[in-house]
C-alpha cells in the first residue's frame, strides 16, 4: 500500500493542476429511443451506446442524489439509454449492497470506499482499465486491484472542523484545554460550541480518524491494532481523543438527538459555532441565508492543524452482471467524464473538486476551496477510515458511541469499549 504522505502529495499536485471528476451509471433501452437519436446526434461528444435493459446505479452519497437523477434523465435524452438511480444513507448502504451482490441481485454500478470495502468485494468488481479516460485520472487516485483499475474516484474530499469565523477563532481551540474552554464559553453565551450528529460516520466514524491519522505510521499502527498487538487504551493519541470526546459530551448537545439536517441547520443559523464535517456539507447550506463566513480547520488532537484529505468513494461496475449491463455501466460513467453535459454535472451540479484531466471547475464553494488550499499547501493528513475493517462503524463502533453519550462512562472506559469493538470486527 502506498504511504498516505505519497498519496496526499499527489492530491496536492493534482489540485494545483485544476482537474475534476465523478462517475455514475449507465445505459438502457428506452421506449423513446428513436426520438432520442436526434438529441444524441446533436451531442457530438456523447459516447455511442448500445440499447440494453435498464440498469440500476446504487450509491450512498445522499447530497448528490437529485443531481444524479437529473443527469440520468439527460443521459436518456442524449443516448436513449435508461439508468435508474437508487441511494441510501451510509448507515446501511454497504450491508444492502453485499446482500444484493451475494444473491446475484446487485446493481450494475455501485459505489465503495477505497481500501477495505474494495478489498472485501474485489471478486465482484469489473476491470475498468479500458475506460477511455482512465489514463487521465490523477496518479494514485483510482482504486486498483490485481494491477487493474476497479474503481473510478468521485473526487477528493476533506474534513475537520467547519467553523463560523464570526464566532470562533482557530487559535482559541488549538488544544484539548483551549477547545474545552471554547465549548464552555460558547455554552455560557447561549451557543453550542461544537456539533456532531447521530448518523454513524458523523457520530464516530470520521472523528475517530484523527488519532490514527496524526501518527507517523498510521498504516503500521492499524495493522498492529487489527492483529491485537496494540491497544487504543494504551496509546497516547487515543487517550487524548477520548478526553476530547468526553469534553464534547459534557459541554454540547447530545448528538444522538440531532440528525445531519439539524446539525447543519443549527450551524447555518448561528446556533452552533462549529461542526465536525467536510466540504460535502456545503450543499446543505444552500437553503439558508448564511450571514457569516465559514472556514475549515484541523481537529486539534496532538496539536494538529491539518485537515483529513483523500478519495472518499469510487464507482465500480458489477463484474458478475451480464456483458450488456456491464457495458451499459461503463458507457454511463464514460458519458459523465467525457461528454459536455456529463462534465457539467460533475463540475457544476455535484460541485466536486477536480481530479481528472480536462474536467476543470471555474469555481469551488468556500469549503471545497479550503480543501484545495490545504492540499496545495501540504497541510493534510490521511483517511484512516478507508482502512477500517469493513462494516466496523455501523456494527461495532456506533453502539460504543451511543453507550458513551447515554451514560457517565469515563474516557478510559470508552477506550476499553473501542478496543473490544475493534477486536470483534477482526474476529478476535
Amino acid at each position: 500500500m502506498k504511504s498516505s504522505k505519497l498519496v496526499l502529495s499527489k492530491i496536492a499536485s493534482m489540485l494545483l493542476g485544476g482537474c475534476m471528476i465523478l462517475s455514475g451509471c449507465s445505459g438502457a433501452a428506452s421506449p423513446n429511443a428513436s426520438e432520442n437519436s436526434a438529441a444524441a446526434a446533436a451531442q457530438p461528444d456523447a459516447p455511442k451506446v448500445e440499447a440494453t435493459a435498464k440498469i440500476v446505479v446504487f450509491q450512498s452519497k445522499v447530497e448528490i442524489i437529485d443531481q444524479l437523477e437529473a443527469a440520468a434523465k439527460d443521459y436518456l435524452s442524449e443516448t436513449g439509454a435508461e439508468v435508474e438511480v437508487r441511494g441510501t444513507t451510509g448507515d446501511d448502504y454497504f450491508q444492502q449492497l453485499k446482500t444484493g451482490l451475494a444473491n446475484n441481485q446487485g446493481p450494475a454500478v455501485f459505489s465503495l470506499a477505497p481500501g477495505s470495502e474494495v478489498a472485501q468485494l474485489e471478486n465482484y468488481l469489473a476491470d475498468l482499465s479500458d475506460l477511455p479516460f482512465a489514463s487521465d485520472i490523477a496518479a494514485g487516485m483510482a482504486a486498483v486491484s490485481g494491477g487493474k483499475v476497479v474503481g473510478i474516484p468521485y473526487t477528493v474530499e476533506g474534513f475537520g472542523i467547519v467553523y463560523n469565523k464570526s464566532l470562533l477563532d482557530p487559535s482559541s481551540a488549538a488544544s484539548l484545554e483551549t477547545f474545552t474552554k471554547m465549548l464552555q464559553d460558547q455554552r455560557a453565551a447561549g451557543i453550542n460550541g461544537f456539533g456532531l450528529s447521530q448518523e454513524s460516520y458523523f457520530l464516530i466514524g470520521h472523528i475517530l480518524n484523527h488519532p490514527f491519522a496524526v501518527m507517523d505510521d498510521m498504516e503500521g499502527y492499524m495493522d498492529k491494532l487489527n492483529k491485537g498487538e496494540v491497544k487504543m487504551a494504551e496509546t497516547p493519541e487515543f487517550q487524548e481523543f477520548a478526553k476530547f470526546y468526553e469534553a464534547i459530551r459534557d459541554n454540547s448537545y447530545n448528538p444522538l438527538e440531532v440528525n445531519y439536517d439539524k446539525e447543519c441547520g443549527d450551524f447555518a443559523t448561528g446556533k452552533t459555532a462549529s461542526i465536525h464535517q467536510g466540504n460535502w456539507s456545503y450543499g446543505m447550506f444552500k437553503d439558508y441565508d448564511v450571514a457569516f463566513e465559514m472556514g475549515l480547520m484541523g481537529f486539534p488532537i496532538a496539536g494538529n492543524e491539518k485537515i483529513a484529505v483523500s478519495v472518499p468513494t469510487v464507482w465500480c461496475v458489477n463484474g458478475q452482471a451480464s456483458d450488456a449491463e456491464a457495458k451499459a455501466g461503463k458507457d454511463f460513467i464514460t458519458w459523465l467524464y467525457t461528454s459536455q453535459t456529463g462534465k457539467r454535472y460533475v463540475t457544476e451540479e455535484f460541485g466536486f473538486i477536480p481530479i481528472v484531466k480536462g474536467m476543470e471547475s471555474s469555481s469551488l464553494d468556500p469549503l471545497s476551496a479550503e480543501v484545495s488550499r490545504y492540499a496545495a499547501e501540504g497541510k493534510t493528513i490521511g483517511w484512516a477510515t478507508n482502512l477500517y475493517p469493513a462494516g466496523i462503524v455501523d456494527v461495532y463502533l456506533v453502539p460504543a458511541a451511543q453507550k458513551f453519550f447515554t451514560t457517565s462512562m469515563s474516557a478510559d472506559e470508552f477506550l476499553i469499549e473501542l478496543d473490544a469493538a475493534w477486536a470483534a470486527a477482526n474476529g478476535r
